[in-house]
C-alpha cells in the first residue's frame, strides 16, 4: 500500500491548494499560451533547435500570446523537468470548448489576492490604421499576435539558433485576428469566434460587392468564424492569410477592397448577423466596432 501511495504522488499532477499557494498569475513578459503542458517538445525539441509544427509550418499547440499585465487564475501546477507549468483560465481569453490553457511559470508573477485586470486603452483610429499598415509583410503565425515574437523563447528553450531561423522559432508573426489584436494593443477580442458578434452589425444581406464596398468604413470587420479581414480605408482591405507552401506560408497582405469582397462572395453570402447555431461555411458578416 505504501508503494502504491508513493507511486500516485509521483505521477498524479498536484492540484493547487489556494490556502497554501498563490492562486493568480500576472504576465510580466509576453507569454505564449499552449493547449498542452509540454512546452519543451514544442519549443526546442530534443536537440533544442527545432519547433514542432505542421506541414504548413504552424504550431497548432499555440493558442495565443498573452500581453504583459494579463491576469490568469491558476487551476493546477505541474512539473515539467526543472520547470513549473500552470494550467490557467482568464476572463480575457475564454478557451475554446475542450481546450485547456497552460503557461510556463517563468513568464509570470504570482499573486495571492485577485489583482486588477490588464489596463486596456484603445488607440486613436489613426494609430490603429498606422499599426495595421506597419504589419504589412509580417509572416503568418497560427496563434500569433506579436509581430516581433517572444525573444525569451530563444534564451529558455533553444541552443544556438541562426538569425535566419530566429523569427520563426520565436513566433514572430500574426494570424488574422492577431493582426487586429496587436494593432489595438489587445483591446479587441482575440478570436474570430468572438469577433463575429463584436460591435454592431452592418446590414449587407442581399447586397452586391460594389454596394457593400460603399457601406464600409475604415476598421470595419469582414468576418466569419475562422477568418477576419479588416477594412483599412475605402479602397483597401488588410488581413493575415495562411497560404501553405508559399514563401513564409503567407502573412499580412493588402488587397483592393472591392476585389477582395468579390472573391469572398464567390463562396460566401452576406448576412446581417451571425446565427446563434455556430459555424456557417457559406456566410460572412460585417461588424462595426470603432
Amino acid at each position: 500500500m505504501i508503494r502504491v501511495l508513493i507511486f500516485l504522488m509521483l505521477v498524479v499532477p498536484a492540484q493547487l491548494s489556494y490556502g497554501q499557494s498563490a492562486p493568480f498569475a500576472v504576465v510580466r513578459l509576453a507569454a505564449p499560451l499552449l493547449n498542452t503542458p509540454d512546452f519543451s517538445p514544442v519549443f526546442g525539441g530534443k536537440d533544442r533547435r527545432s519547433l514542432k509544427s505542421d506541414r504548413c509550418g504552424q504550431v497548432r499547440e499555440l493558442e495565443y500570446i498573452a500581453l504583459p499585465g494579463t491576469v490568469f487564475r491558476i487551476l493546477e501546477k505541474l512539473r515539467r523537468g526543472a520547470t513549473t507549468v500552470y494550467r490557467v483560465e482568464s476572463e480575457e481569453y475564454p478557451a475554446p470548448a475542450g481546450i485547456r490553457l497552460y503557461l510556463d511559470s517563468r513568464f509570470v508573477e504570482l499573486e495571492s489576492a485577485p489583482p486588477p485586470q490588464r489596463t486596456r486603452v484603445l488607440p486613436e483610429r489613426e494609430q490603429v490604421v498606422a499599426a495595421l499598415k506597419a504589419s504589412l509583410g509580417s509572416g503568418y503565425v497560427w496563434g500569433g499576435n506579436l509581430q516581433a515574437g517572444v525573444p525569451q523563447l530563444e534564451e529558455w528553450f533553444y541552443a544556438g539558433i541562426s538569425p535566419d531561423d530566429r523569427g520563426r522559432l520565436t513566433l514572430a508573426g500574426l494570424d488574422c485576428s492577431g493582426l487586429l489584436y496587436q494593432a489595438t494593443g489587445g483591446w479587441t477580442p482575440r478570436n474570430t469566434s468572438q469577433l463575429i458578434t463584436y460591435g454592431q452589425p452592418v446590414a449587407i444581406t442581399g447586397r452586391t460587392a460594389a454596394e457593400i464596398t460603399r457601406l464600409l468604413e475604415p476598421l470595419d470587420l469582414i468576418v466569419w468564424n475562422g477568418h477576419v479581414i479588416i477594412v483599412l480605408d475605402h479602397q483597401t482591405a488588410i488581413e493575415s492569410r495562411l497560404e501553405c507552401g508559399k514563401p513564409g506560408n503567407g502573412g499580412v497582405v493588402a488587397t483592393p477592397l472591392k476585389q477582395r469582397l468579390a472573391e469572398i462572395m464567390r463562396t460566401r453570402r452576406p448576412i446581417d448577423s451571425w446565427p446563434a447555431d455556430g459555424k456557417r461555411r457559406d456566410s460572412f458578416v460585417v461588424r462595426r466596432w470603432y
